[in-house]
């Protein structure tokens, strides 16, 4: 006899219905009948998005790159958090781009190009609202109505987005038929499921999968390129985040007592940046750095579970999201007690002066030709003078500057800028002579953010220097003028942002 001995009733049942033992849900003859009934099914109400004015045109950018090739865009699937609760979805920032949707919309939606001649049609292929009738709509807990609440009907979706719209149930179809004889491009990893339907299709017809996944890879590349110059509405958008983030980051000023007085306070400081976030726009755009102290030497801090000691300097870089998925990114170091040290002081402004360097460099565009890599340069320049003169270089500042030293990044190792926009770090499938290597120009958003870090076990620096982190980060939008400093209204100089703790 074996130690356990399998019935018919351990095995029948499959693994993926077992999730419902844990409650009994109605399902007699009479009850579906009844559940069917008496429900006002009127067609939902349907304004265009703000968007949907926008959107035309990148989709047009995106035709004329690929002519005669059917183009898939998925916005990706539901991902399980645990067991059978699902994250907020979240789509993925390409199909967001070219369909203008915003907040949770739209899981397992696929926007598909199909080639007419030189040009496409483009269809939004997604799940519309259930009937009343349906299993669905009762039973399914994750996509049922009575469970997460309605979809939009087909016409809706249209009136939305001004986008032709179909069901996801013909998708499979749409974007594999005639593969044999029709170049597809898929935006791969969007949707694990879609790239199993298109890889299997292209195995029956033996196509080249190098050149298939070399194809789809160009496509990847042209919609993150698409995004590194913004639109109106982006600008718009990129704005009313940030205006969001001004709002968490009062919170976090005035949330410090209560931080210091907290076990954990740098979870209290993110949390008072998320009530805002959450309750003005659609949530962080990324996970909150609250660090404390040696915290913030830890460039990507976000366990946020220590202590917020009086003295110390805590640095936030925090980002709300708007509901159009938008995000800001915002880094300031704030002084716990409301006044630097002399210590700090003198790396703040340092870390200040780079800051401002590499802001001047970038309004330069205007009378020369401004690569975004001079950006970094500029701030570097500072940093390693800086860092000279604190007695910390073993070689001169321009011995470090030189490619062949670098020793001034062992205290700013990541870089200066990055592209901004639906993601954080926009626009990252993009070329380097696209980015690094790129020209600036009106209607880029980026980050400005030089820092300076030092770990509390760095034996090269001195003792009153240990346990030192500051970062300055502003969103900046180049401009045919100059830029535009998009956080200007943050307090800045370590004037203003000891007046502002001070006045919490």
């Amino acid at each position: 006899m074996t130690e356990h001995s399998a019935t018919s009733t351990d095995t029948d049942q499959p693994l993926t219905d077992r999730v419902n033992n844990r409650s009994h849900r109605p399902n007699s003859r009479a009850f579906r009948d009844f559940v069917a009934s008496g429900w006002d099914r009127t067609p939902l109400d349907a304004d265009a998005l703000a968007a949907a004015g926008f959107t035309p045109e990148r989709r047009a950018k995106v035709s004329a790159a690929f002519p005669g090739e059917r183009l898939v865009i998925p916005a990706g699937s539901l991902k399980v958090r645990s067991n059978d609760t699902d994250y907020r979805f979240r789509a993925h920032s390409a199909f967001i781009h070219l369909t203008g949707l915003e907040t949770d919309s739209e899981p397992d939606a696929v926007l598909v190009f199909e080639p007419e001649g030189d040009e496409h049609s483009v269809t939004l292929y997604f799940r519309p609202r259930a009937g009343a009738d349906t299993e669905e709509f009762f039973s399914d807990a994750r996509y049922g109505e009575y469970w997460v609440g309605p979809r939009a009907d087909l016409e809706a979706m249209r009136t939305m987005t001004g986008i032709a719209t179909e069901s996801s149930a013909i998708v499979d179809d749409a974007i594999t038929k005639d593969l044999g004889a029709i170049s597809v491009r898929l935006l791969r990893s969007a949707d694990t499921r879609i790239d199993s339907v298109i890889d299997t299709a292209r195995t029956q017809v033996q196509a080249d999968l190098e050149t298939s996944e070399a194809g789809d890879a160009e496509l990847a590349q042209m919609l993150s390129e698409l995004r590194l110059i913004k639109d109106d509405h982006e600008i718009d958008q990129m704005r009313e985040a940030v205006a969001i983030t001004r709002a968490g980051f009062d919170n976090v000023v005035a949330s410090l007592p209560a931080a210091v007085a907290h076990r954990r306070g740098e979870r209290v400081i993110e949390t008072a940046f998320e009530t805002a976030a959450r309750s003005d726009g659609n949530g962080i755009g990324y996970d909150t750095i609250a660090a404390s102290g040696n915290h913030a030497c830890t460039l990507h801090w976000i366990r946020n579970d220590g202590v917020v000691s009086e003295g110390d300097l805590v640095l936030v870089d925090a980002g709300a999201e708007a509901d159009s998925l938008y995000t800001a990114d915002i880094t300031r170091t704030l002084p716990v007690s409301g006044t630097f040290t002399e210590v700090q002081a003198k790396i703040y402004d340092a870390v200040l002066e780079a800051s401002d360097a590499a802001f001047a460099v970038a309004a330069e565009h205007v009378d020369r030709p401004v690569r975004f890599r001079e950006v970094h340069e500029a701030a570097m320049q500072v940093i390693a003078h800086r860092l000279e003169e604190f007695g910390l270089l073993p070689v001169s500042a321009e011995e470090s500057l030189s490619p062949e030293g670098q020793q001034h990044r062992r205290w700013m190792v990541h870089g200066t800028s990055h592209h901004l926009g639906l993601d954080v770090h926009d626009c990252a499938q993009a070329r380097a002579e696209m980015y690094l290597d790129a020209v600036i120009e009106p209607g880029m958003v980026f980050t400005i953010e030089p820092g300076l870090y030092f770990k509390a076990d760095d034996l090269l620096v001195p003792e009153e220097f240990r346990g030192i982190g500051v970062r300055i980060e502003d969103d900046v939008l180049v401009t045919a003028d100059g830029v535009e400093n998009l956080s200007a209204d943050f307090p800045r100089t370590r004037a203003e942002v000891e007046a502002w703790v001070q006045g919490r």
